[in-house]
């Protein structure tokens, strides 16, 4: 059982985490025709977008309250005020996603209050959902923003059981975590349909960040899951939640509807997909399509030529709690030692990875424990690229930002076939790492300039003279 355990320093050097304001905006952006509203100021915003467009290579849409120093002391209600009804009136938005900032928190916006009065005074509004998120940036991290953001949308958009309490025993809810990406959510359909399921993603980033190009230019969200499809997922026969972050959004969703629940703290890995797919069987009553067993045939023989260069390997590995319990788990499996562990908040899933101690910090923490200076591999975002050159080991890429390559948004690693493919990742790179720094060379078989010939060669020169 791991050990949670607090950092000494007073500040963060080489972040780690990333904010809760952009954790909730990254809910909204999985929501058909959104818009996000960051309330704080213009550069709170500026910096999520910029890491937004940097992971994803595609326009963002995210707006702010554009709080002054003044508008924060005196109360930020006009600024929210003018905010909604500029975007209400050029953008024509389906829903507005508001998320709170360390300004408004730290001055006590009851925002609530002014999302009141704003309706009041614009009747244009009544039709309009605003769902508005508390997600102060001087505590918690990108997950926990979206955790709560998903849960709200689940409380206010979610309608309740209908008057006859029937369900559609095809259509299943997933409620996934923020770690897994759009390529990720397409597997997961992809899946679910082959069992004849009809699954309702919340939040649906697949559907708005993966990378495609719409027919026309609009300025919110280009795909994503729509307002009516979330008020009908009480009709659904389960909700699939996917990632520890995810039990207060099903919980949320079972005591509104009565639909209930299973979650699956991890997809990644033989375990944990033998688990799903086994589950999927059992609720839509068909047997598992023999597609999946080849693939699960492939993992196992990925696992099986794998394991030379990853067993006994020293990891390193900073991330979000769910991704970290993910990764490091699989990893684990295939005889990986974690190492070093550093993540950014407080979570359930902390107690059960498989290393001694999993330290809340940043990059910097995990480059100076002295236990990662002897590890093989570092596993972070592309914050920890310095941090791995300065090591001299082998960098695999997971998270978000990742901004310094292309296909963040389609990285797999969920069901067998992405389980796959990530174990050949991350044993291609041991490899290459091997070739390139610890294997013999030709270029190495040759003695240096100050060492004598070998007993029984004699030098070019001294041939000449012969």
């Amino acid at each position: 059982m791991a050990i949670a355990t607090l950092p000494t320093k007073a500040c963060a050097v080489n972040p780690l985490k990333m904010s809760q304001p952009i954790g909730g905006a990254f809910a909204f952006m999985g929501l058909s025709g959104a818009m996000p509203l960051l309330h704080g100021s213009q550069g709170c915003t500026s910096f999520g977008l910029t890491l937004f467009v940097r992971h994803f290579k595609e326009a963002v849409p995210l707006q702010t309250t554009a709080m002054s120093e003044v508008a924060t002391v005196l109360g930020g209600y006009e600024n929210l005020e003018q905010a909604i009804l500029n975007i209400y009136n050029r953008t024509k938005p389906k829903i507005i996603g508001i998320c709170s900032t360390g300004v408004t928190e730290t001055n006590g916006d009851d925002v609530d209050a002014y999302l009141k009065l704003i309706r009041d005074k614009h009747p244009q509004l009544a039709k309009l959902p605003l769902v508005y998120v508390s997600t102060p940036d001087f505590k918690g991290a990108f997950q926990n923003g979206w955790e709560k953001a998903v849960a709200s949308i689940v409380e206010l958009l979610v309608e309740g059981p209908n008057v006859n309490g029937l369900r559609d025993p095809s259509r299943v809810n997933v409620l996934p975590g923020c770690h897994l990406t759009p390529g990720d959510l397409d597997e997961l359909r992809a899946i679910l349909e082959d069992f004849g399921l009809r699954p309702s993603f919340l939040p649906d980033l697949a559907g708005s960040l993966d990378g495609h190009i719409p027919d026309d230019f609009t300025p919110t969200t280009i795909g994503g899951i729509g307002v009516d499809e979330i008020a009908s997922m009480g009709r659904a026969g389960w909700t699939i939640a996917i990632g520890g972050q995810m039990r207060r959004a099903a919980e949320v969703m079972q005591a509104r509807t009565g639909v209930p629940f299973r979650l699956f703290e991890r997809l990644c890995g033989l375990g944990p997909n033998d688990e799903f797919v086994t589950f999927l069987s059992e609720i839509s009553g068909r047997p598992v399509p023999s597609k999946y067993r080849r693939q699960r045939g492939q993992l196992t023989d990925a696992m099986l030529d794998a394991h030379f260069h990853i067993g006994g390997r020293k990891l390193a590995i900073a991330a979000e709690p769910d991704l970290l319990f993910d990764l490091s788990s699989m990893l684990h499996e295939m005889g990986a030692q974690v190492s070093a562990a550093v993540t950014t908040t407080q979570s359930a899933v902390i107690e059960r990875i498989k290393t001694k101690e999993v330290l809340i910090g940043d990059l910097e923490d995990l480059e100076e424990l002295a236990r990662t200076k002897h590890c093989d591999l570092l596993i972070t975002h592309s914050h920890g690229r310095q941090a791995a050159a300065r090591l001299k080991i082998p960098f695999y890429r997971a998270g978000f930002p990742i901004f310094d390559r292309l296909g963040a948004g389609h990285q797999l690693s969920v069901g067998y076939r992405g389980t796959r493919d990530l174990i050949f990742d991350i044993a291609n790179l041991v490899i290459a790492d091997r070739e390139e720094n610890h294997q013999p060379t030709p270029d190495r078989w040759r003695p240096s300039a100050a060492q004598p010939p070998m007993s029984g060669h004699r030098s070019a020169a001294e041939r000449s003279t012969a």
